[in-house]
């Protein structure tokens, strides 16, 4: 079995919010959703490595809209110095970020962060 995508909650009618961080900030490929989810708005993301898919998110829209505080997806860079221009991306865009739980993880090193609506986003890469 392998993960397929992870569903994060959106309010609706922001897309344009959900490309800025995702898209621009966390450096993610848009992609087109199916025909028949079109219409339910949100939107999708991908992380390839080289031809093959490695990471996707999907923003769906949810009524009444709540972030999440705790749960979240956890995406891995392959280089520290990714991992810091990623983040320093995140820091450009004016969302929230922390390295405070930099080193507790063992044999990694992360950041999270906070997308446009609240939700948690970890992003972390093997400590040397």
């Amino acid at each position: 079995m392998k993960l397929h995508h992870v569903q994060v909650a959106m309010p609706r009618g922001e897309e344009a919010e959900a490309r800025r961080f995702y898209g621009e900030a966390l450096g993610l490929v848009e992609v087109e959703k199916p025909p028949s989810l079109a219409g339910r708005g949100g939107c999708w993301f991908r992380a390839h490595d080289g031809e093959t898919v490695v990471a996707e998110i999907h923003l769906g829209v949810e009524d009444p809209f709540t972030p999440a505080r705790k749960a979240h997806p956890g995406l891995v860079c392959a280089t520290l110095d990714e991992l810091e221009a990623t983040a320093a991306r995140v820091w450009r865009g004016g969302y929230e970020l922390s390295w405070a739980e930099r080193d507790t993880f063992e044999g990694y090193v992360r950041f999270h962060a906070r997308d446009g609506f609240g939700n948690r986003v970890e992003v972390l890469t093997p400590a040397v």
